[in-house]
């Protein structure tokens, strides 16, 4: 996988990692072909993954190298990584507020955004994951348009190592979107497409993550914290609430951190 990589423009390799976690949302939203309901612990523990894996990826992936490409920053190295960081959140917050959308195993009465009412259930529910994704192909973006300035055998197996933990977290994802809509009595077909559809905006948030520090070199530490800010916002508004909201609290957790060992052992062991 390296040497396929080594020889590509850094966009062009952002490109091809978020089509491979795009990838693994449709792979989720296939088990709407399988059955019509999927059991909800299961469902759960495959939303609290996710947000195990996110959270680990924020620091491992996107903070630690932002901290360490400022260590000559005026202020302090921490200063880019923080408000980065900030910004990020501030970013998806914003997005939130404006983009009407319903959270996986949220009621209806709660959809947020502007107008959400005039929306149907089916488009809310991909909204919410299209918000959830932005961060997620930024960051892998972002880490592959490091490359640039940062071309080292290390920096290149990152970065891979995050599209490979993105795109395992993105599973559950698709399944979160399909499910729901084929519990509902949408065809088969129809809710396949929905679920795979949200993982859509990866390979675009991607490509303009990869261009930003690929070619504007100050950004990349304020870009990757950026990314880790999203995030961690998605994480805290919508990841882990989701997981809990039907009551399955501990299982949760527990997948949440095992989530988050998996992509500590991933990235350390492969960074």
């Amino acid at each position: 996988m390296m040497e396929f990589f080594q020889g590509l423009h850094p966009v062009t390799q952002a490109l091809i990692a978020t089509l491979f976690t795009w990838g693994m949302t449709a792979l989720g939203a296939t088990l709407v072909f399988a059955t019509k309901k999927v059991n909800q612990k299961l469902l759960d523990s495959m939303l609290g993954f996710a947000g195990g894996v996110m959270i680990a990826a924020s620091y491992w992936s996107l903070l630690g190298p932002a901290i360490e490409s400022s260590t000559d920053h005026t202020i302090g190295a921490w200063f880019p990584a923080a408000l980065g960081f900030l910004l990020g959140g501030f970013f998806i917050w914003v997005i939130d507020k404006i983009l009407p959308h319903l959270h996986p195993n949220a009621k209806a009465q709660t959809a947020e955004g502007v107008a959400p009412n005039k929306r149907k259930r089916s488009t809310l529910l991909v909204l919410a994951i299209t918000i959830h994704n932005i961060p997620e192909g930024l960051a892998v973006g972002i880490a592959f348009g490091a490359l640039a300035t940062q071309g080292t055998e290390a920096a290149l197996a990152g970065a891979i190592t995050l599209a490979l933990g993105i795109g395992i977290q993105n599973f559950p994802e698709g399944v979160a979107v399909a499910m729901p809509l084929r519990g509902d009595g949408m065809s088969r077909g129809k809710s396949f497409f929905y679920g795979q559809f949200s993982g859509m905006v990866e390979p675009m948030a991607a490509v303009i993550g990869a261009f930003a520090v690929a070619y504007i070199e100050p950004l990349l530490p304020y870009a990757l914290s950026f990314a880790a800010g999203a995030m961690i916002f998605v994480v805290a508004e919508e990841v882990i609430p989701s997981s809990q909201e039907k009551g399955n609290r501990d299982l949760a957790a527990i997948s949440l951190m095992i989530g988050f060992v998996l992509m500590m052992v991933l990235d350390v062991a492969l960074g």
